[in-house]
């Protein structure tokens, strides 16, 4: 029997477990953060849950505009909405350990061992595992899957204290409302939570070294964004690298490169993350290491050293759970001779969960622009959906990449509210090389914020 030993109990490690186990190999999972990793515990999960908080409390906000008004109990009309974020967080952080309870008893059922601890390769197929209550293991496998995931960074000038000075996995200790709450970075993440604690009745400063918010996303979507968090009241520092954050009592202290500063009373750092690599015996191994520490693989999640793969943000290929996910699973797919077909990540779909929502797939705005593909390009403004009208929703729009002469979708933006769920169909076309005109053919439902997408696709029809 083929023996598979994987490195981590995130997404892509247990996804490929389950693969391996589907297609007959012995699994050994050496996890030593909890099963689910990061993306379940301190990540995806828990970040998903607080926003959704966060959208009930913004769409409270707009409640009066669709004739919703709300009274205390003498009568009288109350204009105070507030968030108990003691509440919030022992809710968010209960169906964090739950979702890894069950994904723990998904593993256990398929016949995956579980060892806790933390492994670390000892040359190609071999594995020793400290174990998490003492001593050692050593496990062999015909093939290894480092999944290892990766950790917030931090900088000399910017530690965590882990109480007002916090990485994102910290904030859900919190059980005080922050006065002040100052987020450094406007990448996915910066902007995630400071969207989140805005819409939370939380005054936000966005500290970004870039011209503007979300530099890797689609310009026209984060314009759109930007102009909704400073309507909403957020102070956002365009171009202002931090230098250094520091804390006195209940006071934190951002200073900018240019020597300006910025109080709050709490602060999150948002500077990107660092593969989880060091001291796991890879290039010992003959793992190749790309700079920063990622690990180096291809299109099946091979590494340079036979019968070593790796998935996840430990990789640096894309960090989305769904790609860890996909890796782990191509991963186990070539080991194991299965029907393999390589990562492509122009079919990948991915969504920034900020208010509005911006998901994205295929071929973006900027590769056009930069001449790396010739497409059409439609934009329909979310304001003319007949549905958004009625929601109140004035703010987003859908945009369509399409090759010329063939039709062919390659690409596409959809801004607005659960834009994470209007992205399916345009994925979908993407992904099986749909012409504009066959989601266009599509029924849609009347009235639908989906309506949009097959709007948008008729009106890239050619005769």
């Amino acid at each position: 029997m083929d023996r598979a030993v994987i490195l981590g109990g995130g997404p892509g490690g247990y996804e490929a477990a389950h693969v391996a186990a589907q297609l007959g190999a012995e699994v050994t999972i050496i996890d030593s953060d909890g099963v689910g990793g990061s993306a379940v515990l301190t990540d995806c999960v828990p970040s998903k849950t607080l926003i959704a908080t966060a959208e009930v409390m913004s769409d409270l906000g707009g409640a009066a505009e669709l004739g919703i008004a709300f009274e205390d109990q003498e009568g009288d009309a109350a204009s105070t909405i507030r968030v108990d974020l003691a509440k919030v967080n022992a809710r968010v952080k209960r169906l964090a350990t739950a979702q890894s309870s069950d994904i723990e008893r998904r593993l256990v059922r398929d016949g995956i061992r579980i060892v806790r601890g933390r492994g670390r390769l000892d040359g190609p197929g071999r594995v020793v595992a400290s174990l998490a209550d003492g001593g050692e293991e050593t496990i062999e496998g015909d093939a290894v899957l480092v999944a290892t995931g990766a950790a917030p960074r931090t900088l000399p000038t910017a530690q965590p204290d882990g109480e007002r000075i916090l990485t994102w996995e910290q904030v859900y200790d919190l059980t005080d409302v922050p006065s002040e709450l100052i987020v450094v970075g406007s990448g996915v993440t910066g902007a995630e939570f400071a969207s989140a604690y805005l819409n939370l009745g939380i005054p936000v400063t966005l500290v970004s070294s870039r011209d503007r918010v979300l530099p890797g996303e689609d310009a026209d979507a984060a314009a759109v964004l930007e102009d909704v968090l400073r309507r909403r009241g957020m102070n956002v520092l365009s171009k202002s690298r931090m230098e250094s954050v520091s804390r006195t009592g209940d006071t934190v202290t951002v200073t900018l490169t240019d020597g300006r500063t910025v109080e709050g009373s709490h602060c999150i750092l948002a500077l990107g993350s660092i593969p989880n690599t060091a001291d796991l015996g890879l290039e010992e191994a003959g793992v190749v290491l790309k700079d920063g520490g990622f690990v180096n693989v291809d299109r099946v999640s091979r590494t340079s050293a036979r019968g070593i793969y790796a998935a996840g943000d430990c990789t640096g290929v894309l960090m989305l759970a769904s790609v860890a996910a996909m890796q782990g699973r191509i991963a186990m797919a070539h080991f194991l001779g299965d029907t393999v077909h390589p990562l492509d990540l122009k079919k990948v779909s991915s969504n920034v969960f900020t208010a509005p929502e911006i998901a994205t797939v295929g071929w973006s705005q900027q590769a056009v622009e930069a001449g790396e593909i010739d497409a059409e390009v439609v934009t329909l403004p979310m304001s003319g959906n007949p549905r958004a009208k009625m929601q109140g929703v004035r703010d987003g729009f859908v945009k369509l990449f399409c090759r010329p002469g063939t039709g062919t979708v390659v690409g596409g933006v959809v801004v607005g509210p659960r834009a994470s769920e209007l992205i399916h169909p345009v994925a979908l076309a993407v992904s099986e090389s749909l012409t504009a005109d066959q989601l266009a053919g599509a029924f849609t439902v009347y009235p639908s914020v989906s309506g949009s997408v097959a709007e948008a696709a008729r009106r890239l029809h050619r005769v």
